[in-house]
């Protein structure tokens, strides 16, 4: 436990058999479960965490026969944390991009009830965004200023940053069956974070950068993840200032305090 509370973490994991094992055997001792999701991998992903999971009781493997994309993928592991009782869940990514040194950085807003959501920013720092490619970077900060507009929230930077935590709390109030499970899942929780009134901080850190294959293509990505920024915009806009369903958005966050998010 970390100050009192159940430290759960998800780890995403499509084909990251060359760096998933460094992920686990790094992950911090405060870390109460590790929940790696592999998501339908074709490589030797599942065998190695099989593996670590033979020497980590902390270790929990979650197998998706078809792939779903990270979105999927972390909510399968948000399922099986609330289910297990964790306080507070963290994500990150089986890439070994996440330096679990920060991870207690990403978590103490939550822990000390200052936020809802935490998220990491890689563009803080002016080093930071020089190791960042060139490519991403622009598709980065186009979809920060795309994504403030969309969500609301014009304090956040870096929204493709998937090194996050949520209270179980603040996780329980969002109808989670509509979120995007691809690559904008990042960006579409923020919107819905938005509406059920979360507070949301952004927690400057590196990245690390060794050797790691995008998966991304980035023209397509941006296209997609504009398009569900435009329509998350109207969505949010439409919901809190002309329909007036913030009641009924909080009515639905009551109801799925007692609903176990489902895979």
């Amino acid at each position: 436990m970390y100050s009192g509370k159940k430290i759960g973490v998800i780890v995403p994991a499509h084909n990251e058999e060359a760096f998933v094992g460094s992920v686990i055997r790094f992950m911090p001792a405060f870390v109460d479960r590790i929940y790696v999701v592999n998501d339908a991998s074709t490589d030797g992903t599942a065998q190695i965490v099989s593996g670590e999971a033979s020497r980590n009781s902390k270790l929990v493997l979650i197998n998706r026969e078809h792939k779903g994309g990270v979105g999927a993928a972390v909510l399968s592991g948000h399922s099986m944390a609330l289910q297990d009782g964790m306080d507070v869940l963290a994500v990150m990514a089986g890439d070994g991009q996440m330096d679990p040194v920060y991870l207690e950085r990403i978590i103490q807003p939550i822990v000390d009830n200052k936020a809802d959501y935490s998220k990491g920013n890689r563009l803080s720092n002016g080093s930071d965004r020089q190791e960042m490619p060139a490519w991403r970077l622009f598709g980065n900060v186009l979809l920060t200023y795309l994504t403030r507009i969309a969500s609301g929230y014009w304090n956040i930077s870096d929204p493709q940053n998937g090194y996050t935590a949520i209270s179980a709390k603040t996780l329980k109030k969002l109808d989670v069956d509509g979120i995007e499970r691809g690559f904008a899942f990042e960006n579409d929780m923020l919107v819905r974070l938005n509406i059920v009134g979360a507070r949301v901080v952004d927690v400057p850190h590196s990245a690390l950068y060794g050797g790691q294959k995008s998966k991304i293509r980035y023209s397509r990505f941006i296209a997609r993840t504009g398009w569900v920024l435009i329509k998350d915009s109207v969505w949010r806009i439409w919901i809190k200032y002309f329909r007036g369903d913030v009641h009924a958005a909080q009515a639905l966050a009551k109801r799925n305090e007692t609903k176990v998010v489902q895979k």
